[in-house]
Parts: structure tokens; C-alpha cells; sequence
């Protein structure tokens, strides 16, 4: 949970790596309380069929979609490329699984152009 709640105080800190126990462990946490917020709604009738969200789920989609951006951004500096690399995800298919390949890279060894390696190696 320490690491869901580091990135949503980092929620506007685009600058620096984030290392991949960061960035899944917050996907992951963020996933879980998605699928409650999702059954949450349909349990209470929020749920709308024609929109594709419910009220509860697209309040919390929508509060971290900031800090979601950023540690992605962070995520690719950390394999040494730049925060514009995300744009590929409007790449139907194939954007979204070149990003998944650099989320799942290795850090950059040592230091890079973002700054120290976070796992402190």
C-alpha cells in the first residue's frame, strides 16, 4: 500500500525514475480498488451501460489519471527514454504493447539523463 500511496503524493512529479515494483505494485492496488468501485456501482444501480462507468468508478478514474501519467512518465525515464514515448497508446495494438515491453524493462543501469537509478545500484 506504501507504494500506491507514494505516487499519489508524487501525483504531479513527472521529473525522476520510477522503478517497476513502483509502477505495478500502484497498477495493481489501482486495478483492485477499480474492480470493488466497479461492483459497488452495479450493486447500487450507478453503474450506466450507455457511458461504459459508473458514478463511484469514473469519480476515482478520473482522480488518478494524473498521478497514473506520471508514473508511467516516470517509469520511462527510468529505461532511459522520454515521457512523450506514452503517446503511443493512441497506436491502436501495437502502441500498447511496445509500452507494456518498456514498463516490464529493466532500469537503466547507474545514473541517466532523469537522475540517479532509484534502486540505488
Amino acid at each position: 500500500m506504501n507504494w500506491y500511496l507514494g505516487v499519489l503524493k508524487n501525483y504531479v512529479g513527472f521529473s525522476g525514475r520510477a522503478r517497476r515494483k513502483e509502477y505495478w505494485m500502484f497498477a495493481l492496488i489501482n486495478l483492485l480498488i477499480m474492480f470493488v468501485l466497479v461492483m459497488i456501482d452495479r450493486l447500487t444501480g450507478t453503474m450506466s451501460s450507455t457511458v461504459g462507468a459508473g458514478l463511484l468508478s469514473g469519480v476515482y478514474s478520473l482522480a488518478v489519471l494524473l498521478p497514473s501519467i506520471a508514473v508511467a512518465v516516470r517509469r520511462l525515464h527510468d529505461t532511459s527514454r522520454t515521457g512523450w514515448w506514452l503517446l503511443l497508446v493512441f497506436v491502436p495494438i501495437i502502441g500498447g504493447l511496445v509500452l507494456l515491453v518498456f514498463m516490464l524493462l529493466d532500469s537503466t543501469p547507474g545514473e541517466n539523463q532523469y537522475g540517479p537509478n532509484p534502486k540505488g545500484v
